[in-house]
């Protein structure tokens, strides 16, 4: 089969020191720090083993991420900007929807024809934090696209008890318009899962910002729409994404270097402040000293983005202010990703309109360099499709 593959060189910054597990595994926990010179090619790669708790989903949609991006783009000496877990060479693409085409003899819950959505993260579920209910943090994490072979692919072998049924989203959708909607899952669960499960949501009527506007904060702004926030705001410096914003929930959506941001949450709550603010701009040390500054009584903020970044905080305003920050990472556990479904069964979440371009399997490096423009949405990959419709 054919799949987008992504192949660097091991090479460790002078600074950065190889851990006894990186060594051993190949698998390094900071990828900016140890990966340079990366190559992206779709090119023929094996096809999937069925294991025989494993599912061979036809990949219908997979989305284009700010990982994805992030392996594209490289620092100044070349090594990628991603700085998560990482092994290479493999291929990339973890947002997706996919049919079941061939099930495992030990297969219980799916059946050849069923439609799925798949968590990205592939918990062992045996290790200390997964036993206690802490798969986002599992110490034997695999994730697809990152370590493993993703769905930027004809196919893709994964376990069962890692899909989940979209039948409602079709349903509701019907084909075409659904196994897109489906693809979307991962990303919105990133968000609910730090909006709702690590910040603990916030009260119908509290005042939301959301700071960045590319699809993981298009998804926030989404969900806070369908959780009855009584405002929300948007900074984003891309005029088509503040444009998007305003399409999925935003009631106001500034570009940030035009104004100042806390003066504008300020302003607009009367001087109460914002209750729950969300930076999924991936710039901490420009975005969180805004949002300090505009803390409601009580208010929170939750880290989605993520960068290698120190952040300059003064906790004497958290402590005044009775406010808290989350971090937050993962989508898994917790009930996410069958709720997230739910709600886009359901009609209450559509983020259809965040879709802005779609690309066939042959045309994903030219997909991601897209992206890299930060003007669209989300950007498809339909590996069932001959040439593009950008």
């Amino acid at each position: 089969m054919k799949g987008l593959v992504l192949d660097a060189q091991w090479e460790p910054k002078p600074d950065y020191r190889v851990s006894e597990w990186e060594k051993r595994t190949g698998k390094a926990i900071t990828g900016n720090s140890i990966w340079r010179h990366p190559k992206l090619e779709v090119r023929e790669w094996p096809d999937p083993e069925v294991g025989p708790k494993d599912v061979l989903l036809e990949i219908q949609a997979c989305g284009v991420c700010g990982s994805d991006m992030h392996f594209y783009e490289t620092d100044d000496q070349d090594y990628i900007l991603y700085p998560g877990l990482t092994k290479f060479p493999t291929i990339l693409g973890h947002e997706f929807s996919g049919k079941v085409v061939e099930v495992g003899k030990d297969v219980k819950t799916l059946k050849v024809g069923d439609y799925v959505t798949v968590e990205e993260m592939i918990w062992c579920g045996r290790c200390t934090p997964c036993r206690n209910g802490y798969p986002n943090h599992c110490e034997n994490l695999e994730e697809i696209g990152f370590t493993i072979p993703g769905a930027f692919a004809n196919y893709l072998a994964v376990d069962e008890k890692f899909c989940w049924k979209v039948d409602g989203i079709l349903e509701r959708y019907g084909f075409e318009k659904g196994i897109e909607m489906a693809a979307l899952t991962e990303p919105t669960s990133v968000s609910y899962n730090a909006m709702f499960e690590r910040g603990g949501g916030f009260r119908p009527g509290h005042y939301v910002s959301v700071f960045g506007a590319g699809p993981i904060g298009l998804a926030a702004i989404g969900l806070a729409e369908a959780a009855g926030a009584g405002m929300i705001v948007a900074f984003e410096v891309s005029p088509q994404r503040r444009e998007l914003a305003k399409k999925v929930g935003a009631d106001y959506a500034y570009d940030p270097r035009e104004v100042t941001p806390h003066e504008v949450l300020m302003e607009l709550s009367k001087g109460e402040g914002f209750n729950f603010h969300v930076e999924a701009a991936g710039a901490p040390q420009l975005t969180v000293p805004e949002m300090e500054k505009a803390l409601a009584i009580n208010a929170k903020i939750v880290q989605i983005g993520r960068a290698a970044q120190r952040v300059p905080m003064y906790l004497e305003t958290f402590q005044v202010r009775r406010s808290q920050f989350f971090g937050a990472q993962g989508h898994s556990g917790h009930e996410t990703f069958p709720n997230v479904i739910r709600m886009v069964a359901s009609g209450r979440l559509d983020l259809s309109p965040i879709i802005t371009a779609r690309y066939g399997l042959e045309e994903t490096v030219q997909a991601i360099a897209q992206s890299t423009e930060r003007r669209d949405g989300k950007i498809m990959v339909r590996p069932q499709w001959n040439g593009h419709r950008a």
